[in-house]
């Protein structure tokens, strides 16, 4: 859902900006979970061709930042990629929260209450870029 909203909002923003999703579980091609695809649609944001991979270390030096929903994740990264510590980024503290809660598992309105938080986040984060990277 991430990158789904925050390649929207550079969009709708009229910015360049490239956007990867990368797990830290090791699934690959796997779908988006129904309740993620219902969610976004609900912004008219359409997820259905979306497959997971895994954060590579290619991928990891690629990014000018690595952003991640939960303490876990950030914890998970910096010890597989210690040269990215920098880069690795709670995306929740952009929105003034600790962590964002993964719904994975869960009812639709924990999806929608993670999109909302989410893209709120996101737009923070992204409203504070640098020029040179928008």
């Amino acid at each position: 859902m991430a990158e789904a909203l925050a390649k929207t909002y550079a969009e709708q923003r009229g910015w360049k900006v490239v956007c990867r999703s990368g797990g830290t579980l090791g699934l690959i091609d796997k779908p988006a979970a129904s309740n993620a695809v219902r969610a976004l649609q609900d912004l008219q944001i359409d997820i259905r061709s979306h497959r997971s991979n895994g954060v590579t270390d290619e991928m990891a030096r690629w990014a000018d930042y690595i952003l991640v929903m939960e303490l876990n994740h950030a914890i998970d990264l910096r010890q597989r990629h210690p040269e990215s510590g920098d880069k690795i980024l709670q995306l929740a503290s952009f929105g003034g929260l600790l962590e964002v809660p993964d719904p994975i598992g869960g009812w639709r309105w924990r999806f929608r209450r993670c999109r909302d938080t989410l893209n709120r986040c996101i737009k923070a984060f992204m409203d504070g870029l640098p020029p040179r990277l928008k």
